[in-house]
């Protein structure tokens, strides 16, 4: 890394203040709307998510992965053609390449949708999540904190809505009432047998916003404007949000989603972190909205990457990524549509 990488950091926010007196309110969203426009990356204090709670979800899912190898594999995400389940390291893909981490994805509780010939291939994607027998407290514990990081991600998308001059609720018609809500549990081992150091290859998130948990073990990066990439180390208390694909798209590129990465830790130890990903309704097309004048003339257009096209169509945004990342439930349930192109 260097001197340039080491010096630069990403904002922190305190999100209370989003409730605060005008003055204190202005100033808030005045740096959202900056940061939003530079990189889309910070971090967030006063966001008023239990403390107990963040303690109990990080210490349960340690012990879901201190399981033996075979309880975990029950609940192999190869069993669930909705893409739920545990995913050992090295299963995933990221632009084709695997990545170093082993990971439990939960996503909206549902049930199976019964598909007939005219239903769009996207709904396959619905459905119930996998858990661990061994560890029954785990699903009430963690759809109840699915329900509260969405709560704080709706409220997110409240405050980015006013930074952008629009009406609170701009973007509740895409996302209410049943937003995308994929939950990851992630433990990064160390290197002893990785072919890389790829934790998580480079690439940007696909929903609205994604609001990170760290423990105290370092690897998440942010590519600047400028290529340079920035660290994004640990910080108590802390979220680390960025935005998606999903802003980027309704606002022509005025916000920026950002490519990042995740380095794996050296040989010997082992990174921990809970990434929940806030998406829009799988059934909705994402416009652009109209943005005031002064913001319009920032606006930069799409980021273009011929490897992955973004489609406005969102449940075949989040059906293009879960065939890519995971190919080997991709082969399982859904070889029928690997000829696509859209899917390659």
């Amino acid at each position: 890394m260097s001197l340039a990488d080491a010096c630069a950091r990403l904002p922190t926010l305190d999100f209370s203040q989003f409730r605060g007196p005008p003055p204190v309110r202005q100033a808030f969203l005045a740096a959202l709307r900056e940061v939003l426009h530079d990189h889309g990356f910070f971090y967030v204090t006063g966001h008023g998510v239990d403390p107990g709670l963040i303690a109990e979800v990080t210490a349960t899912a340690k012990r879901f992965f201190a399981l033996p190898s075979a309880e975990k594999l029950k609940i192999e995400m190869i069993r669930s053609p909705h893409f739920r389940g545990y995913t050992p390291a090295g299963q995933e893909r990221t632009r084709g390449q695997p990545d170093w981490r082993e990971q439990l994805d939960i996503n909206t509780e549902g049930l199976a949708v019964q598909m007939t010939p005219d239903m769009p291939a996207w709904r396959r994607l619905q459905g119930p999540n996998q858990w661990p027998d061994a560890l029954p407290e785990f699903r009430p514990l963690l759809l109840a904190y699915q329900a509260e990081v969405t709560r704080l991600g709706v409220a997110l998308l409240e405050a980015i809505a006013v930074a952008l001059e629009q009406p609170p609720t701009a973007f509740a018609d895409i996302f209410a009432p049943s937003p995308s809500q994929l939950l990851k549990i992630i433990r990064y081992p160390g290197r002893e047998t990785a072919a890389s150091d790829q934790g998580v290859g480079a690439h940007r998130d696909g929903g609205f916003v994604t609001m990170l948990l760290q423990d105290e073990v370092a690897g998440l990066r942010v590519q600047g404007r400028d290529g340079a990439w920035i660290a994004a180390p640990p910080s108590p208390g802390t979220f680390v949000i960025n935005a998606g694909e999903l802003l980027e798209l309704a606002t022509d590129g005025f916000v920026r989603a950002a490519i990042h990465d995740v380095v794996a830790p050296p040989a010997g130890v082992e990174r921990f972190s809970i990434a929940f990903f806030l998406g829009s309704r799988p059934d909705a097309t994402i416009p652009v909205i109209p943005l005031p004048d002064a913001l319009k003339a920032s606006q930069r257009g799409l980021s273009v990457d011929p490897l992955n096209p973004i489609f406005r169509e969102v449940g075949r945004n989040q059906l293009k990524s879960r065939l890519r990342s995971h190919p080997d439930v991709a082969r399982a349930h859904y070889a029928d549509l690997l000829a696509g192109a859209d899917w390659a």
